[in-house]
């Protein structure tokens, strides 16, 4: 896991061509940014968090992340449940350690990855693979992802929906999309949603080839091109 890095520079706080600080090129600028706040751990301390991480995602995979408990965990790993808390805090700390890492390997795809996703392609094929992307990682990781929601405003003031913000500011502007790049960019995540995603998926049965497919009508729509 990596160490904390400040959230980029807000998208309407860019340099005179528009572009975010730090961001031009293939956006040097953004980094890995952890979904809660990272921890500065000893080396033992730090392989004894892995050891309880390990024990509470076999948990979560078999009995759901809604049913997650710190007595559990703590049962799990072998420790007393004080330690558990001390570690994590609450529960929804616990929680966000274990989305952390998983939010970590999306972001190293979407920052520095092998294109369309990641830096080498146009602006407008990055940002049309940018939403299958999500998609698939809301689909697989929805139950902790809302488990971890206990203010629903918090959702969008975490640094890391932040960087989402961000690099989808960046890629409108690049691609040359007319119109507040900040507000189109809020505007294209409210799609990616966790909440929308697992309505449609599982409540309405949409296949994940129609809910790519409107992303890229969406995209196509703003004028930044039709997917390739």
């Amino acid at each position: 896991m990596t160490g904390f890095t400040p959230p980029p520079p807000s998208p309407d706080h860019g340099t005179p061509d528009g572009t975010p600080d730090g961001t031009r090129g293939e956006h040097p600028g953004l980094a890995l940014i952890p979904v809660g706040e990272p921890p500065q751990l000893r080396a033992d301390a730090a392989r004894n968090r892995t050891r309880l991480l390990e024990a509470a995602s076999r948990l979560a995979a078999r009995c759901g992340a809604a049913n997650l408990t710190m007595e559990a965990v703590a049962a799990a790993a072998g420790v007393g449940k004080g330690t558990v808390f001390r570690r994590f805090g609450d529960r929804t700390g616990l929680l966000l350690a274990l989305l952390d890492h998983r939010e970590q390997q999306l972001q190293a795809a979407f920052i520095s990855g092998p294109p369309p996703l990641g830096p080498g392609a146009p602006a407008a094929q990055r940002l049309h693979a940018f939403g299958p992307a999500v998609i698939r990682h809301e689909r697989d990781h929805h139950d902790l992802i809302l488990a971890t929601r206990t203010d629903p405003l918090r959702a969008y003031s975490v640094p890391a929906r932040h960087l989402r913000l961000t690099h989808v500011a960046m890629l409108l502007r690049e691609a040359g999309v007319d119109g507040d790049a900040e507000l189109l960019a809020h505007t294209l995540l409210g799609y990616l949603d966790t909440t929308l995603i697992h309505h449609l998926s599982v409540e309405r049965g949409m296949s994940p080839d129609r809910l790519d497919a409107t992303w890229h009508d969406l995209v196509t729509r703003l004028g930044a091109g039709p997917a390739e």
